[in-house]
């Protein structure tokens, strides 16, 4: 089973056309193109049905005490969880790929609609979502892709993990506002195969911000 992109290179830097944020000299930071990748795949396990595409950062600091302060950086120390930021199921096998920016273009305050989306796939909720609650102008339900955009003081560089796995089932058993973690639950038991690619990116100054634009 083959994954590949156009639009990323595995082992190397993501371009801040696909990430949510970027380097910004007035701002230290600001939104980005927010573009979805190209992905494209091939030598699917026999019996493939269906496919499901996650990106995830297992990067993401456990506590926001030292995010995005002037003052410090974020300890490479700090225990890290999982930030999901493309959760998409029942994509169709023949479709063959997926072509960049038909997914995402610009970031959307409050969200992308969802969960119904293009070729007759399914988005979830990334984790925008939990990191925009209770904030009155962004606060709402983030469906589909949304790029990195990682603490700008973090001092490790964070990965990007497109996964994509090959599944004995025609539908995905999620339902409704799904989230990643419910999809691995979902799929265990179930995938045929699966292919990634990893990106990196940062917005630290000092470790490179930028230097995948």
């Amino acid at each position: 089973m083959q994954l590949r992109s156009d639009s990323l290179t595995d082992g190397a830097a993501i371009s801040a056309r696909f990430a949510a944020g970027r380097p910004d000299e007035a701002s230290i930071v600001t939104f980005s193109d927010n573009l979805s990748p190209h992905l494209a795949w091939s030598d699917l396990p026999a019996g493939t049905q269906s496919l499901v595409l996650i990106c995830h950062d297992p990067d993401v600091p456990s506590r926001g005490d030292d995010v995005n302060q002037t003052d410090r950086e974020v300890p490479a120390d700090l225990p890290r969880v999982d930030f999901f930021h493309w959760v998409m199921v029942d994509l169709p096998p023949a479709l063959g790929q997926i072509a960049e920016g038909e997914f995402s273009q610009g970031f959307t305050a409050r969200g992308k609609a969802g969960p119904e989306t293009l070729h007759g796939a399914r988005h979830g909720l990334n984790d925008y979502t939990g990191w925009f609650a209770g904030n009155a102008d962004m606060s709402g339900q983030y469906f589909g892709y949304d790029g990195p955009f990682p603490p700008f003081n973090d001092s490790l560089v964070h990965h990007y993990v497109f996964t994509l796995y090959a599944l004995d089932l025609a539908r995905c058993p999620v339902e409704g506002a799904f989230t990643g973690a419910q999809v691995r639950e979902a799929i265990a038991g179930h995938v045929l195969g699966q292919a990634e690619i990893t990106g990196s990116y940062t917005l630290n100054r000092r470790l490179g911000a930028g230097a995948g634009a």
